[in-house]
């Protein structure tokens, strides 16, 4: 008969500390509302959430038209109102550019626009959002045929597919989005309440650097995961 061989296996043991991190240490995200003012430098390109300061992120706004900040460039659904939210950046002469799809609402925004003080690229509503969500995914544009024969395709590029025009609509992305938020834990998870939602998610997947504005701060663990509408890993700062 022949003589067979055991085979011997072994189980090796490793502390979970030594490779895994401590998760007990949370990485600090909250910050001061000075602190983050102090990160805007001119002539940056910053987003701002919100409709018509609905859901906004209006005392960083506040406090960024408290500052002697200038040539910024300005993305948002519109400019808001002259006293309130980004319209007093506007309102101050703090933009240089501003790409949105209304302004109706703020006075001051047409007063510069047509004096040439302002620069403003008028975007379709439902397009603004899409350039806003492919700057965040990575894409290359979106193709769309709202505006053709319009001033909206003025200077764009026009690309026929299966016999159908459409304008290709580029991307955008920004240095900071200032995002407004109903609820974030410590950790970043954010929740929107109702409409409060709008522009917020978009904007927090295309920029550089995401500062949140919650009316509210809880633990981790407070938002249901299936109530996160931002996920803690696009979330850089949290105003205390």
């Amino acid at each position: 008969m022949a003589n067979s061989k055991k085979i011997r296996t072994f189980t090796i043991f490793l502390p979970i500390c030594s490779i895994a991190p401590n998760f007990s240490e949370e990485m600090n995200k909250l910050i001061k509302l000075h602190d983050a003012v102090a990160k805007v430098k001119d002539g940056m390109t910053i987003m701002a959430g919100g409709f018509l300061t609905f859901g906004g992120p209006n005392k960083i706004m506040d406090a960024i038209a408290g500052t002697a900040l200038k040539n910024l460039t300005l993305i948002c659904n519109d400019s808001a109102y002259v006293e309130k939210g980004f319209g007093k950046l506007i309102a101050n002469k703090q933009v240089k550019k501003l790409i949105v799809s209304y302004i109706g609402a703020n006075p001051a925004t047409a007063e510069q626009m047509n004096s040439g003080e302002l620069e403003i690229e008028f975007c379709p509503q439902g397009t603004l959002a899409e350039r806003i969500r492919t700057g965040g995914a990575g894409l290359g544009g979106v193709l769309t045929p709202t505006g053709l024969g319009t001033m909206v395709q003025e200077g764009k590029q026009i690309i026929n597919v299966d016999g159908k025009n459409y304008i290709l609509e580029k991307p955008l992305r920004a240095d900071i989005a200032f995002i407004g938020a109903s609820i974030a834990d410590i950790k970043g998870n954010l929740y929107y309440r109702g409409t409060t939602r709008n522009f917020n998610p978009l904007m927090a997947m295309a920029a550089d650097t995401v500062i949140v504005e919650a009316e509210e701060i809880v633990e981790p663990g407070t938002i249901e995961a299936e109530n996160v509408h931002t996920p803690a890993i696009l979330v850089d700062y949290i105003i205390k």
